[in-house]
């Protein structure tokens, strides 16, 4: 079923600022929907500021309990998780990650052209941990937090505890071709194309860009309003850069590090009936060197679950985590 895209449609992908579930449904359904003027981006749960100085990330708490890390996705901010801190804030110690030129959140500045922003996510993220002598936290990602989610269990495999990855991947390339054997090599080329794409996007046209792909990203106008204007308040060319480094790093071979439980929670709700066997297979060959990793994809919410169904979200990982205590 997941054949390559041609070309000419890889480059239309790659103008269009949506990940993992939502590219794929763009290759779909081929909508494109102009989108009402954004609101303000509802600001998140009152919480205590991080005193560690990172500079890829700031870091707000909330909560006492079990230590859970909550990592939001490409161009979102951490108000994306307010239903779920609301579910968990009681018996958890929520750390809330702000991932640097997302959502209003300034750019790293000084950026070596052929630095990895990921990397230097992932090392401050671990560093992080050891200063606050976070004991194996829960580590929750959405879309590219998952795809971190997954980098530091693999990487950290007796530092992080348990991971829950909502609509996120080890590898994002096959969703954009629809063929899980493709490979970081083949997507150099397209990677390189797209940050340079993104590089040169005003704030304007990034806003453009992520209006045409908002009838994948949730169902509600309000919600995708919110992500608009999180999209709106974003750094083009950190965008860009992430994109690119998210289509050439594979971490399929490197998941069977990975000690704790894995849940995958998939959203297949902007794809029509037929396509719903193809997404789980999909999700499930990226999980085949993890073979007690659950899997559970909603068919009905789109790629932000947590602005789509939070009462289903959040029932799932208040589950998971009572039972991989």
């Amino acid at each position: 079923m997941f054949k390559c895209a041609n070309p000419t449609t890889a480059v239309r992908l790659s103008m269009i600022p949506t990940i993992f579930m939502a590219v794929f449904a763009a290759n779909q359904s081929g909508h494109s929907h102009a989108a009402p003027a954004p609101k303000a981006v509802t600001a998140p749960v009152a919480a205590v500021a991080s005193a560690a100085a990172t500079t890829s990330f700031s870091v707000e708490v909330i909560g006492n309990g079990r230590p859970v890390i909550l990592i939001p996705g490409l161009m979102s901010s951490p108000a994306v998780w307010q239903s779920t801190v609301d579910a968990l804030k009681a018996d958890h110690q929520l750390h809330l990650i702000h991932l640097a030129g997302f959502a209003g959140k300034a750019a790293r500045t000084g950026v070596q052209p052929d630095s990895s922003l990921l990397g230097v996510v992932q090392q401050e993220l671990l560093a992080y941990i050891a200063a606050k002598q976070l004991k194996q936290p829960v580590v929750i990602g959405h879309s590219l937090g998952g795809f971190l989610a997954f980098a530091l269990a693999s990487k950290a495999p007796d530092t992080i505890g348990p991971i829950i990855s909502v609509d996120g991947l080890p590898y994002l390339a096959p969703v954009f071709t629809r063929n899980p054997a493709t490979t970081a090599a083949q997507m150099q080329t397209q990677a390189a194309q797209i940050s340079m794409q993104y590089g040169g996007m005003t704030k304007t046209q990034l806003s453009q860009a992520t209006a045409q792909g908002l009838i994948i990203q949730a169902t509600r106008q309000s919600a995708q309003q919110q992500v608009l204007a999180m999209a709106e308040a974003s750094d083009p060319k950190t965008v860009g850069q992430v994109m690119a480094e998210l289509l050439t790093t594979d971490l399929r071979p490197q998941v069977v590090n990975i000690k704790q439980p894995v849940l995958l929670l998939g959203a297949s709700g902007a794809l029509p009936p037929q396509a719903q066997a193809g997404v789980k297979a999909l999700y499930q060959q990226q999980l085949e060197k993890l073979p007690f990793a659950q899997l559970d994809i909603n068919t009905k919410a789109r790629h932000f679950i947590m602005l789509d169904d939070p009462a289903w979200l959040n029932q799932k990982i208040r589950r998971f985590l009572q039972e991989a205590k």
